[in-house]
């Protein structure tokens, strides 16, 4: 019996951090001198979401984030979780506790913290997600963020311009929000370039035809000119 309840103890560890992908990536080598002298260069990217971040059924290193983290030699740890809400729990279906209360998993030592998320809790909006309990649990999501990462560049990227209800209100909320606690947003849903209404946009830059969330790499580096430009200026 003691080796058994040692057993399930070693492993308590592991189960908390089961959602930290940290993809590890060859420094580059001969590292031009304009990204060597760029503030992003051998920093901590952190980057928390839903599918966005996990990049769904592909790999991490086609995302836009993990590019970018390549490029500038950059350390990457990434906490997406496919069907991840920022605002309600979601373990009894597989998809894990709400970003409010899931964010302490993440690791202390941070640069940059990346926030994508919001398309679940918009997808749900009206239904289980009300506009007053987003608000409230968006807000208690920023103040632990600045508390656990009070020297970072914490920022949110929105989801992107789904034409369906719920979106724009999230986004409308996120942006709201994130401005009462001087966090950047990046407005990706009428900034980014990332055409989801168009179906041969979807075709040629998202994981199906049918699919409005997950780019495929090719829909990755679409995008990440603008992110990269927006950390750039932070």
């Amino acid at each position: 019996m003691k080796k058994l309840l040692f057993l399930m103890l070693a492993v308590l560890p592991l189960a908390a951090t089961a959602r930290e992908n940290i993809v590890s990536m060859t420094p580059r080598e001969n590292v031009p001198a304009e990204v060597a002298a760029a503030p992003l260069y051998g920093k901590t990217m952190v980057i928390f979401g839903d599918s966005y971040v996990k990049n769904h059924v592909r790999p991490i290193t086609e995302t836009w984030h993990y590019k970018i983290a390549a490029k500038y030699n950059m350390r990457y740890r990434n906490y997406g979780w496919n069907g991840n809400a920022i605002s309600i729990d979601r373990t009894a279906e597989g998809f894990g506790p709400a970003m409010y209360e899931r964010y302490t998993e993440m690791t202390d030592t941070a640069d940059y913290v990346i926030i994508m998320a919001g398309h679940n809790d918009a997808a749900m909006f009206g239904s289980r997600v009300t506009p007053e309990n987003f608000k409230e649990k968006l807000k208690i999501f920023c103040e632990g963020l600045i508390d656990k990462f009070p020297s970072a560049r914490i920022v949110f990227i929105t989801p992107w311009n789904v034409p369906r209800d719920g979106f724009p209100q999230v986004i409308d909320i996120l942006k709201e929000v994130c401005a009462s606690y001087a966090i950047p947003v990046y407005d990706a849903a009428h900034e980014s370039g990332i055409y989801v209404w168009n179906e041969k946009f979807r075709r040629m830059y998202f994981q199906a035809p049918t699919d409005t969330a997950h780019l495929n790499s090719a829909g990755h580096d679409l995008f990440m000119g603008r992110a990269e430009r927006f950390l750039l200026s932070l």
